[in-house]
């Protein structure tokens, strides 16, 4: 199954941010995009994203 992929618009609904901050993000390469016509967002790069910015850890 093919793994679902987010405009820039869906992908800064779902992180609630602007579409500016989502431009910031892959030009500082915080977050992984491909352009493809228009950038694609993996939807594992935007959990990814999420996890690493989340301040709840994990205990090992």
């Amino acid at each position: 199954m093919a793994e679902k992929n987010y405009r820039i618009e869906d992908a800064r609904k779902l992180l609630g941010v602007s579409v500016r901050s989502m431009y910031r993000y892959i030009s500082e390469k915080k977050l992984r995009a491909t352009k493809i016509g228009h950038w694609r967002i993996s939807e594992a790069d935007i959990k990814r994203f999420i996890a690493e910015r989340t301040n709840i850890r994990k205990h090992k």
